[in-house]
Order: C-alpha cells, then structure tokens, then sequence
C-alpha cells in the first residue's frame, strides 16, 4: 500500500508532465497556437487559463508534498529517540569491587547532608577526601580568545589647520615671486599744460624654500610577513606622521633650514595687545587689521582649545550663555568668521588672517613611501627600513594679512 509522501510524489509527477508536455508543443515562443493536445478548439485564452489551474494543481501538491515529508521525519526521528531512552543508562561512576561508593552514595554521605542544619548548611566538597586540584581556566583548559581586528590609535594631536590653506603643485625648489615694495601713488588732476606728476613702484623678489618632511620606521621581516594588517597599518601611520609635523610647521616653524617659516615667525604680520576689554572686542580689532592695515578680507580664526572654552562659557549678567545653551554644541565662530579650534597655537594667541588669500602650501611631490633592508646591519638582522617624506613650501604672500592677538 503506497504511502501519503507516495502518492502526492506521483500526483506532482503527472501534473508537472501534462505542463511540460503543453510548453514543448508551445515551443520557445510559447505559442498556444501550436498546442493540440488541449480540447479547447483553437482558443488561446482557454488554454493560457488551463495552464494557470494546472500550475496551481502543481503548487499545492508540492506545499503538500513538503509537510508530509516533514511529518514523516519527525515520526522518524520519534521512533530514534523512542529506542535510544530504551538503552540503558551509563553513569559515570559504578561501584568498584573493592567497596567504592557510586556518584548518589558520595551526595548522601557528604558534609552538606550529614552537617545541614536546617534551611542553612555548610558548602560540600565533592567528593570530600579524593579532590586533589581544583581545576580552573588557570591550571586547567584556557579558554580560547580571539582578538579583534581594532587598533587603537594613541592620544595624539589630530590634524586641525592645514585645511586652512589652499594648496598648489610646484616643480620648483623654492617658490618665486615678486612683491610690491613701493607704490607711490601721486596721481591728482592736472590743469591744462599743467605737469603730471611722478608717481613710483619698486618690486623686490621674495622666495619661499620647498623643504623635506621625513620619517622612517623599523620593522621586521616576520612583523610584515605574519600580520597581514600591518602593512596597511604603517601606511596610514606614517603619512599621518608627517602630516601631523607639517598641522604644526605651518603656524610655529622658526625658519631656520630645514624648518618651515611659520605664520607665527613670518616677518611683517601684525599683532594686537589684549586690553581692557572683552576677548571678543580683541578679536574683532585684529580682524580690523587684517582688513584695513593688511587690505585682506580675514576668512578664519586659529585659537587653542582653552581659549575657546573660555569664549565658550562666556554669559551674560543673568547667566544666560553668549554662544549657545549648554544644550547644544554651539557655532565655532566669531564675528562671522569660523574658529579653527586647535593645540598647535600656544595658549593666550589667537591668530587671524587671510589664508585663502595670501597663503599657499606647494607640494614639490607627494608623499613617498620606500622599503629597504640596506640600512646598517639590516640585512643580516632580518629588517627593513620603511621611510616616507613629502617636499613642501610654506608662502606667505602677504604678511600683513595676518595678525595674532595676545593676552587672551
């Protein structure tokens, strides 16, 4: 006698024949025309809704066919588990011939039975007198860890200013250019057959030096050949390495080869004395400066972390906070003018200039990166020098376009 699973297989069997019989006589084109084997006398629409009722009679034989076939794997594995508890039962200790006590004798007979006094009874020792060690993740079976990809960079500076200035390309040694150093301007209205007045321009020729930024790493051939991160690792670490140097040349290089001549050290900037008054009033007549004395248009404002928190927490009389609710995280900005907030500049100076238009970083190349085991005894120690630098020239055309307020 066939079984359920057995019948609806053969139920799907000749259901998905008459469909497969109908589209071979369709043809790839599917063309109901060609089909003859359907009483339905030409008419494509009764044979497409036939196909339908049958694809339908297909599917629902299928759902049926996978839950008897489910039912009969549970009723299988029932029987399985049935005969498997039939088994005896194994313990992990029988009594020995020479008097050892079973696994429940050891319970009975163990100090927190015989000693329970009440709902409170001392903590057993199983068994009593045959432990030997205490078996822990110490002495005993470690347990597995795996560590995680995540490195965690140290606490160190981020870069914070050199998106201040624009930047340029150079195939120069150093940056060249001319700068007006006299204008002279006599120009008045003159009467007829009167004389013209003579007016002056003189030009002098400044230059910037391109300078090396440079550093190298020493690794071993097994730290490169075993850790397959690390060598992405050192290639993030090390430009930002000389990234990080360059965020800190551009304000306090002193200029002294190799160095770069940082804004702060460039001769001919302004520089404006806290008085008796507000920071913010400060600021605002150093941007003045900047604007009328240096005939810039100041676009930003470096000042060091401390110094902002200060204008930060400014308020007015009855408490109320001049940059914003504590609440919010407030606009980094001061008289209009975004506020590079760093820890480049040194505390109590604030900087102000016109970096969009009278600063420019020129990059001779980009950054290099080499590997070598030439260096020293490398070879024969099994090392390798990792070395990374840039060429760069820091110009500042116009210094008066600058001005650093101090005793903030």
């Amino acid at each position: 006698m066939a079984t359920k699973v057995e019948e609806l297989r053969e139920k799907l069997t000749a259901t998905q024949k008459e469909l497969a019989d109908v589209f071979t006589e369709a043809g790839p084109d599917l063309d109901m025309d060609k089909v003859t084997s359907l009483d339905s006398e030409g008419d494509s629409s009764a044979k497409v809704k036939w196909i339908q009722t049958k694809s339908k009679e297909a599917e629902e034989a299928f759902d049926e066919l996978k839950e008897a076939e489910g039912i009969e794997k549970g009723k299988a594995l029932a029987d399985e588990v049935e005969d498997y508890l039939k088994q005896p039962i194994r313990r992990p200790w029988q009594p020995n011939a020479d008097g050892g006590k079973t696994f429940g004798q050891q319970i009975v007979e163990s100090k927190a039975v015989t000693e329970k006094a009440g709902p409170i009874g001392p903590v057993a020792k199983f068994p009593d007198d045959d432990v030997k060690t205490l078996m822990t993740t110490t002495v005993g079976w470690a347990p597995e860890t795996i560590r995680g990809p995540r490195v965690i960079d140290e606490v160190t500076r981020p870069i914070q200013l050199l998106d201040l200035f624009p930047t340029t390309n150079t195939d120069q040694t150093s940056i060249l250019f001319m700068e007006e150093t006299t204008f002279d301007n006599q120009a008045a209205e003159v009467a007829e057959a009167g004389t013209f007045p003579e007016g002056a321009l003189a030009l002098t020729e400044r230059s910037s030096p391109v300078r090396k930024i440079a550093v190298f790493l020493p690794v071993t051939d097994e730290q490169l050949e075993d850790v397959n991160q690390v060598t992405g690792y050192i290639n993030n670490r090390l430009p930002f390495m000389l990234r990080q140097r360059l965020d800190g040349q551009v304000i306090n290089g002193d200029g002294i080869a190799p160095n770069l001549d940082g804004i702060l050290n460039v001769a001919g900037i302004q520089t404006y004395a806290l008085a008796a008054e507000p920071v913010p009033d400060a600021i605002h007549k150093g941007i003045t400066l900047v604007n009328v004395t240096g005939r810039g248009m100041a676009d930003a404002i470096v000042m060091h972390s401390n110094d902002w928190q200060d204008i930060r927490l400014l308020r007015t009389a009855d408490g109320i906070y001049i940059w914003g609710s504590p609440s919010e995280a407030g606009v980094a900005r001061m008289w209009g003018l975004p506020v590079a907030i760093n820890q480049a500049i040194a505390e109590n100076t604030a900087l102000i200039g016109d970096f969009g238009g009278y600063s420019e970083l020129s990059f001779k190349r980009g950054i290099d990166v080499q590997v070598s085991n030439s260096h020293g005894t490398y070879f024969i120690e099994g090392k390798q020098a990792i070395r990374a630098d840039f060429r760069v020239a820091l110009v500042v055309y116009r210094p008066a376009a600058f001005c650093t307020v101090t005793g903030i």
